[in-house]
């Protein structure tokens, strides 16, 4: 019997060509805030271009601004010709901007949920049908918790006719404590199943085929584990500053910023379990367990294996560039830290012994998110004179989504000499398509009520244990963090954290 499976004729057009999500009202609170500006209106407008947009769609901005609908249309118009990933089509804009509607209100206050209803029910009536209701919570994070609990006081929660979901952006809290409150406000009012708790990471394509490559290939499978592989690295660093977001950063920092969330996802992802199949809940499952057997963080270790920094003068891209003290609205006294570096065990059967290296920081050399799997050298060389280096399989995320493997080849010639060449996978050669934006992807899973790329309750709260400790020592300490020159790879001091034979990989 013949076990070849039967690939279509074009696989690509398969895995794009679905329905478009059902009838809904896209709710955006914040909704002439940056976030807002920059990524969820650009990506709204692009599923409108792709036709994947439900076929009665409505948009409605809530914002504490006085406005109109003509004029947030503008505004929403504005946004879309500065921030789009393709030059608009106007046809498609105009279409697009009729369908938004503005509702001017403090998201503490009454009359804007009132007249929200309102307004969601006058949208109803006007297509002849109850649309499904996605909120998008895009505020700054001490709303959260109120703008929930007004939606249940007005009625605005849970509905007979049609579904009713909310998104959470991050941060969500920024202690275990603050995460767990916060939980138990939303879960006051919602069902889990509504809570749609946003990590963008997770909507790029790079990160969901970490899952494809590791768990659909017979060449990567077998040799996932601590028997083969030496160590793991996961480096997000940004060339960047504080581009004008130092009210939110000194309070955050990048531990908070990066590594609580996105970072530890990446890991997840990367060690999990196969889960028994590809449904929110199950694969949700195999990622809190990662967290939980992540090893506890000792205070009196933490030396030994965090490592906090901060940029100071120097030159990025040629540019000079002041230290992160010297920028504007940064307190002179600051201890936030912009660089961040840690070594975690994950104590389970598949991955005992193998250091997991995180590392994160802004005003780095370049721009670069990647995740490299470094395997365990060959027992025995047999090619003397030749310093081979181990074979690294290396999942670039950002600037470009591109996966590589490095390995030993025989240079051309008579002596057997050996040096390293690359196998390199690119998705824009591989798929001759452009990978949506992460927000679009999201926003079309949220619509359609699929929360396998969404965090789930307990999950935030495991990323928090893991964290936790840390924060607290440091917070403890009151010790400046370890200067850097911007531009640089970091603080040297990251090298202490590093098992004996490794090292960081340039940035």
């Amino acid at each position: 019997m013949s076990t070849e499976t039967t690939i279509p004729d074009d696989a690509l057009a398969v895995g794009l060509d679905q329905l478009p999500p059902p009838s809904s009202v896209l709710v955006i609170f914040g909704a002439t805030g940056d976030l807002a500006r920059r990524k969820l209106l650009p990506a709204l407008y692009n599923l409108a271009h792709e036709g994947s947009l439900p076929e009665r769609f409505a948009l409605v901005g809530v914002a504490r601004t006085e406005n109109a609908d003509a004029a947030y249309r503008a505004e929403v118009r504005a946004a879309v010709e500065r921030f789009s990933r393709r030059p608009p089509d106007p046809t498609v804009l105009d279409a697009f901007v009729q369908n938004v509607g503005y509702v001017s209100g403090g998201f503490a206050e009454d009359d804007a949920y009132v007249a929200l209803a309102q307004r969601l029910d006058a949208l109803d009536q006007e297509v002849g049908q109850p649309l499904n209701r996605i909120f998008y919570l895009s505020t700054a994070p001490t709303f959260f918790g109120t703008i929930v609990e007004q939606l249940g006081k007005h009625g605005l929660s849970d509905r007979d006719e049609s579904d009713v979901r909310v998104v959470i952006e991050k941060p969500f809290g920024t202690t275990q404590d603050e995460a767990n409150e916060l939980n138990r406000r939303v879960l006051d009012v919602l069902r889990e199943e509504q809570v749609f708790r946003i990590d963008h990471y997770l909507g790029k394509e790079t990160v969901q085929n970490l899952l494809a490559l590791r768990f659909a290939n017979g060449l990567f499978e077998p040799i996932w584990n601590r028997n083969h592989i030496q160590s793991v690295q996961i480096t997000a660093g940004e060339s960047v500053g504080l581009e004008g977001r130092a009210g939110y950063y000194d309070h955050a920092g990048a531990l908070r910023d990066l590594v609580q969330n996105h970072l530890l996802q990446l890991l997840c992802h990367l060690a999990m379990e196969p889960p028994t199949a590809f449904s929110a809940d199950d694969l949700r499952t195999e990622k809190v367990k990662v967290l939980r057997a992540i090893s506890p963080i000792d205070p009196e270790r933490i030396e030994e294996v965090a490592v906090r920094g901060r940029y100071g003068p120097g030159a990025v891209g040629g540019e000079d560039v002041p230290g992160y003290t010297d920028e504007p609205d940064v307190p002179e006294d600051s201890t936030t830290e912009t660089f961040v570096a840690l070594r975690l065990d994950v104590q389970t059967w598949r991955w005992a012994g193998v250091p997991f290296y995180i590392r994160t920081g802004k005003r780095l050399r370049r721009k670069l998110t990647e995740i490299a799997v470094t395997l365990k050298p060959v027992p025995h060389m047999a090619f003397q004179g030749n310093a081979v280096e181990p074979n690294q399989i290396v999942f670039s995320i950002q600037p470009d989504e591109h996966v590589s493997i490095k390995m030993a080849a025989k240079v051309p010639g008579s002596g057997m000499h050996l040096r390293p060449v690359t196998l390199d996978f690119s998705y824009g050669t591989a798929f001759l398509s452009t990978s949506p934006e992460a927000y679009e992807r999201l926003i079309t899973d949220a619509m359609r009520g699929d929360a396998t790329l969404f965090t789930r309750a307990d999950e935030v709260e495991a990323q928090w244990a893991v964290m936790d400790p840390i924060l607290r020592a440091w917070e403890g300490s009151h010790a400046a963090p370890d200067e850097y020159p911007a531009g640089s790879d970091g603080p040297k001091t990251q090298r202490r954290i590093l098992m004996p034979g490794d090292r960081w990989r340039a940035i």
